[in-house]
């Protein structure tokens, strides 16, 4: 008898039932569209489409007999002990961001969670980090606000922008 179940198939299921979990969150979603014409269900049904679809490909793959190949590569050293202190960084980093979120608002929080990432992934430019980071929170902050629609947290910042 085949051995049907495989960890592959363990992960082509979660990804199938996050797709489905993000597509039916999302129908729950109401606000007006944009001027664009895009309103704040586009991207996540478009993620959850995806999801969706690469999950069910997936599934199909495994259950013909589809499997990964290991990791190939010179710079992957497959015996080295996971490195727990990058883990515990970035959930903690994570779990910061999620905690002041509505106090320093949005644009302060996610520049803060790039680059406490970026150093946590080991940046060696931390000035450029530092401006990527608030690049990114601030063009973040417009495309959501300005251009969908989507109302994100001020925080320290609420009368300025």
């Amino acid at each position: 008898m085949a051995r049907w179940w495989r960890p592959e198939l363990g992960l082509a299921v979660v990804v199938l039932g996050l797709g489905v979990l993000v597509v039916i969150g999302t129908l729950d979603v109401s606000a007006a569209a944009s001027q664009l014409g895009i309103g704040p269900r586009f991207f996540p049904m478009l993620v959850g489409g995806a999801m969706v679809l690469i999950g069910l490909f997936y599934v199909a793959d495994v259950l013909r007999g589809g499997h990964g190949d290991p990791e190939e590569s010179e710079d992957v050293d497959v015996e080295a002990p996971t490195d727990w202190r990058s883990v515990g960084l970035v959930s903690g980093i994570f779990l910061a961001f999620t905690a002041l979120l509505n106090v320093l608002g949005w644009i302060i929080g996610a520049s803060l969670l790039f680059f406490g990432l970026s150093l946590a992934l080991g940046a060696e430019h931390k000035a450029r980090s530092a401006v990527i980071s608030v690049v990114v929170g601030l063009a973040t902050y417009l495309l959501f606000v300005k251009g969908l629609g989507v109302s994100l947290p001020g925080g320290l910042l609420a009368g300025v922008i």
